[in-house]
């Protein structure tokens, strides 16, 4: 009885670390996409555009065209990024939906 016990306690911590690991790396990919859109939609877009004036996209500065078209570009690679990532996360700790 013992063993089991023993056992059960020994799963039961392996899920509840395997859990933790994998909301670490869940909020580490949320942190990481969340870092990568401030800078392009924040940083290019607002206080970097001075820098990129230089450069044109569209017939426009590229600071602009960050503020108006790139941005919402790499926040849409961004969605198809995370749920890619997410997806090959589930499958690593065994709670994908398939």
């Amino acid at each position: 009885m013992t063993d089991r016990t023993t056992n059960t306690t020994a799963a039961t911590h392996r899920a509840a670390s395997d859990g933790a690991g994998y909301w670490r790396a869940n909020v580490r990919l949320i942190i990481g996409c969340l870092i990568v859109w401030f800078i392009v939609s924040f940083g290019f877009g607002i206080l970097l555009r001075p820098l990129l004036q230089w450069w044109e996209v569209g017939g426009t500065d590229l600071g602009f065209w960050f503020a108006q078209q790139g941005s919402i570009l790499v926040f849409l690679a961004l969605i198809f990024f995370y749920a890619w990532r997410m997806n090959k996360l589930d499958r690593q700790y065994g709670v994908d939906e398939e």
